[in-house]
């Protein structure tokens, strides 16, 4: 990828200068009963020479299904115009069924008028549902116990401060925080998120919620997995636009995300439906006894079809349909969440490996 000199730009490979275009996935067909094929993720850093392979990518997960498809290693029944591909990501022992259009030929069909934002022209629209995605990486929807909480951070800038979280584990575990609980000074910086101070803050805040989550033993050892978890910033959706739930502030490996980790619109999503999270707050107001917007009647909550959740982020608005179920011990679970997207091949050949 280009990582290896520890240079940013990656000009030594063929990575993006970016963590969003520096992924790899590793595809295979599956032995696994019900699942056709295999993927192992792997986030190369694009500053150092450093791999993590602890999370999943929601956006890499969309090419599997049409590599696979491309590559010969699912079978399409003749005539077929779509096909359900059934995968499993080894990091998080996710699974995930993808549903794509069929060329006539066999082949992934790539052209359709479906456009997401962030990325140019239209293609045909890949469903991504990841299936029960709760506990990808600590068992557990709330791995802390609750749905929200007060997090104390040491920081290297604002000093010892709290802020308000929801410490999420869906598709990959999030930290949610709520925008009102930061500092006023870092608060006016998240529209100038590149601001090196306020991206320390964001570090350090990710760093104790890496602790609290379980997934690293002090915020040292969570400085070192700067993947997992990760982190973003929540707010109620501004103005008065249609199908707009609620707005997301992404980062990724200490940068801002040029929009939002495709899990993180499966984490968010589900999150926004739970009731007692920030995402739910935050996206509903109750007037009296009013059923809120989402939400099942099992307590707080209304058993329904899929809940369309809007989505804002820094690029436009993603959708992402949400299902709720009920688990064994009778509590609520996310059944699954679905995201579309699009993908088309940019070159096939052999990369050549400096030692």
């Amino acid at each position: 990828m280009g990582s290896s000199t520890g240079r940013s730009r990656q000009i030594d490979g063929v990575g993006g200068a970016s963590s969003t275009t520096s992924k790899v996935a590793i595809v295979e067909r599956s032995s696994r009963p019900g699942v056709d094929v295999e993927y192992t993720f792997v986030q190369v850093a694009p500053d150092q020479p450093r791999i993590d392979m602890t999370g999943n990518c929601g956006n890499i997960a969309s090419g599997v299904g049409p590599f696979a498809l491309d590559e010969g290693l699912v079978s399409v029944p003749e005539r077929k115009k779509e096909i359900d591909i059934k995968i499993y990501n080894t990091n998080t022992g996710q699974h995930i069924i993808e549903t794509v259009q069929v060329a006539t030929d066999g082949s992934f069909r790539e052209d359709g008028e479906y456009a997401i934002p962030g990325v140019g022209g239209t293609a045909s629209p890949i469903k991504v549902a990841f299936l029960r995605p709760c506990g990808s990486m600590t068992g557990h929807m709330f791995p802390s116990g609750k749905h929200q909480e007060m997090l104390t951070v040491q920081s290297r800038g604002f000093g010892t401060l709290s802020v308000r979280v929801s410490l999420v584990d869906a598709a990959n575990p999030f930290v949610f925080v709520d925008a009102a609980s930061l500092p006023r000074e870092a608060s006016s910086a998240i529209t100038d998120a590149a601001d090196p101070a306020f991206l320390a803050l964001i570090e350090d805040i990710r760093q104790h919620g890496a602790v609290r989550f379980g997934l690293a033993e002090n915020v040292q050892a969570a400085s070192q997995v700067r993947g997992t978890p990760k982190i973003a910033i929540l707010s109620p959706a501004s103005g008065n636009v249609d199908g707009v739930d609620i707005e997301v502030k992404a980062f990724s490996m200490g940068k801002p995300h040029p929009s939002l980790q495709l899990t993180g619109a499966v984490c968010l999503g589900a999150a926004t439906i739970i009731h007692g999270t920030i995402a739910w707050d935050l996206a509903h107001v109750k007037v009296g006894k009013e059923i809120p917007k989402h939400g099942m009647s099992l307590g707080d909550h209304q058993i329904a079809g899929a809940v369309p959740v809007g989505i804002r982020h820094s690029a436009g608005v993603i959708h992402a349909e949400t299902v709720l179920g009920i688990d064994r011990k009778g509590a609520i679970d996310v059944d699954r969440v679905a995201v579309y997207r699009t993908a088309r091949r940019l070159f096939e050949g052999r990369v050549f490996y400096r030692p």
